[in-house]
């Protein structure tokens, strides 16, 4: 094992087992290389490592510190690596969008608060009123943030929106490319919607899945 990666893992044993939560401050660098028995060159290069995955936050003159560790900190550096697809990748994202997103929509009928619920209808209306596309973009995703952040799983909500962004442009060119494809997605939208609202979590889970694949069988047979 090269010597950055032990160091990599003794810091992250030190976080997984407790004796560094989530905020603490790391020791100093000389004092906690010598207690790892580690280099300061190797135990530098590892907290830099740590601090490009949102472990670890380097605060200049003040020391390095655990970060909160929340799914949507951690989870932030997926959405990244995920901005470097490949057009024949968006396929595989969709898919795995499929799979999660339904789940996440019918947990949302069961745990989203009613007037989270309610406040869907406006976001909709200024989609289905908007002809901009950028604005198209930012309201679509937040509809669907939204649900994801109402299933009470901020993991999965993480997961669901860190494949969000990637797959926003094939969503895009469906609807500039595909007869009635914005009026699909609007009758999409405002049926999962209104699952939503009755609480109906087969027809919420349907309707997500339907959603989805619609975008994924479109993208298909234009590959």
């Amino acid at each position: 094992m090269a010597l950055t990666d032990e160091a990599i893992e003794r810091i992250k044993e030190m976080i997984v087992s407790g004796e560094l939560g989530p905020g603490d401050r790391l020791p100093k660098e000389l004092d906690l290389a010598e207690r790892l028995g580690l280099s300061r060159n190797s135990l530098r290069e590892a907290v830099k490592a740590l601090s490009l995955i949102h472990v670890l936050d380097v605060r200049q003159g003040d020391g390095t510190y655990v970060t909160s560790l929340q799914p949507e900190v951690l989870l932030d550096t997926v959405g990244f690596l995920l901005d470097f697809h490949r057009d024949d990748s968006v396929l595989h994202l969709l898919q795995v969008r499929r799979i999660l997103e339904p789940a996440a929509t019918a947990m949302a009928a069961q745990l989203m608060p009613d007037n989270d619920i309610a406040e869907l209808a406006k976001l909709l209306d200024e989609l289905e009123q908007t002809e901009d596309p950028a604005e198209m973009i930012r309201l679509d995703l937040e509809f669907h943030r939204r649900i994801a952040g109402g299933s009470g799983n901020p993991v999965l909500a993480a997961l669901i929106e860190s494949l969000s962004m990637p797959t926003k442009r094939a969503r895009m060119w469906r609807r500039k490319t595909q007869e009635g494809a914005a009026v699909r997605t609007s009758e999409q939208h405002r049926a999962i919607h209104q699952a939503l609202i009755t609480r109906d979590v087969d027809a919420a889970r349907s309707w997500a899945a339907i959603h989805v694949a619609g975008v994924e069988d479109w993208l298909r047979h234009s590959l």
